[in-house]
């Protein structure tokens, strides 16, 4: 994986239970912890995970994932890919659905995303393309007042993960996904916007296409921003039979806006 830091594994570390483990890697308890997951490969079912995540976080800590829905956008790959599959696609666009944070899966962001997302007690931010799901005694206080035209930014439950020192842990997955590089790119400018377009509902709770402006995001440097992390702010580790990566939200932006402002205007 990307980055170095210090490794908690130690003599027998692989084959200790998940509790053991996360407590290992220095998840804090009572803290807020922002979790990007592929449980493929790592041996660990995703009730068996989050079970876990919620020991050692303890009853005041929050436990947060995304649930992003891009599938609920004409302007994503994501979309484009369902309608070159559809037998007709303006009868697939007219059929979509509206996002509704209550029922509407994230089947994208992996088993351990939904599963937190339909857990009896979870809170999920209002954003149709891009939002979050938490658990814990944070949880509803943190997704609320998710703007529908800010993916990422200050009215976005990352800047309240932020403001909450949240710790970031990515499980079997690299840097490419971090989220938290995205709220830099608010930060650096010029930033560049684009439309976007999702199915909402309106006040009557019909279907209807919203059109908003936001920052064009791009994740395509993402590892390289990784990789480039200073190793202080990370600790890795084994999580079941694969590998994970603890970081703070704070020091991730911080880097992400430095390297970005540093490398991304020389295109």
């Amino acid at each position: 994986m990307a980055g170095g830091g210090a490794d908690h594994r130690g003599p027998g570390r692989d084959a200790a239970g998940p509790v053991a483990q996360l407590r290992a890697l220095g998840v804090q308890e009572g803290g807020v912890l922002l979790v990007h997951a592929s449980l493929r490969g790592t041996g660990l079912r995703d009730d068996v995970l989050l079970n876990a995540l919620r020991t050692v976080l303890g009853p005041r800590g929050t436990l947060v994932v995304p649930a992003f829905t891009p599938e609920n956008s004409d302007t994503s790959p994501a979309h484009l890919a369902l309608v070159s599959r559809a037998p007709d696609p303006a009868a697939f666009r007219a059929a979509m659905a509206p996002f509704d944070p209550e029922r509407t899966p994230c089947p994208g962001m992996g088993r351990l995303a939904e599963r937190v997302r339909t857990t009896p007690g979870a809170a999920r931010s209002d954003h149709p393309q891009t939002s979050f799901a938490a658990l814990g005694g944070r949880a509803a206080e943190l997704m609320k007042g998710h703007a529908r035209d800010c993916h990422f930014g200050e009215d976005s439950p990352l800047a309240g993960l932020i403001a909450a020192e949240a710790q970031v842990l990515l499980v079997n997955v690299g840097f490419e996904v971090c989220t938290a590089f995205h709220f830099a790119e608010y930060l650096v400018p010029p930033r560049p916007v684009r439309t976007y377009r999702a199915v909402i509902k309106d006040d009557a709770g019909a279907a209807t296409w919203f059109t908003y402006r936001d920052a064009e995001l791009d994740d395509s440097d993402f590892a390289r921003i990784g990789a480039a992390f200073p190793a202080r702010h990370l600790a890795r580790g084994a999580l079941g039979r694969g590998g994970a990566q603890l970081f703070p939200v704070r020091a991730a932006v911080e880097h992400a806006a430095a390297w970005m402002a540093g490398n991304r205007n020389r295109r």
